[in-house]
């Protein structure tokens, strides 16, 4: 018992003096974002170069970590504007993210799409003034996987962008 004892105290003990970042890097503090929060944040019209396009919140999906910064995005509605075809989604960076090999500062973005073979080729713009930022490729989810216009997931699930079928995975900088 005497042998035990120490052994005990060692189990208990040991969490409890483990430096804060190293409890830390085990869970994320990113969460999904509510309706509610994405409401808040995202244009119901947004500014995209001289237009301001209608947004299709039902679409909206984004996630907020605890010190309130979001990243989300939403579906475009372009018909009848200059941006058809150009440009689909709107996107709102307010924490630096890189998406596949592309890093994106804070701001705000849109991008368009184009279907490969088994691919979606992602060319992302500064929303402001329509400057191309760069390219990403989606690839396709397995079978049985579910249809999203836009899904934004939180890292403690998934930590993928994914649009219909197809999804990339994304990193978030450590805090």
């Amino acid at each position: 018992m005497k042998r035990l004892l120490p052994r005990l105290l060692l189990c208990f003990l040991l969490p409890l003096s483990l430096p804060p970042a190293i409890s830390a890097q085990a869970k994320s503090n990113w969460r999904s974002a509510t309706p509610a929060e994405l409401s808040a944040a995202l244009p119901a019209r947004a500014p995209v170069v001289k237009e301001r396009i209608e947004t299709e919140m039902r679409t909206a999906s984004g996630i907020i970590n605890a010190h309130g910064k979001i990243i989300a995005g939403v579906v475009l509605i372009t018909a009848g504007y200059s941006a058809d075809g150009k440009y689909s989604h709107y996107v709102l960076v307010q924490a630096p993210i890189t998406i596949g090999s592309l890093a994106l500062a804070p701001g705000n973005y849109v991008f368009g799409w184009q279907r490969d073979q088994d691919s979606l080729r992602i060319k992302f713009y500064e929303a402001a003034t329509g400057a191309e930022i760069g390219d990403v490729v989606m690839h396709r989810l397995p079978t049985g996987s579910r249809v999203e216009s836009f899904r934004l997931w939180p890292p403690s699930d998934r930590q993928i962008i994914q649009i219909g079928r197809f999804a990339i995975p994304y990193k978030l900088p450590s805090e």
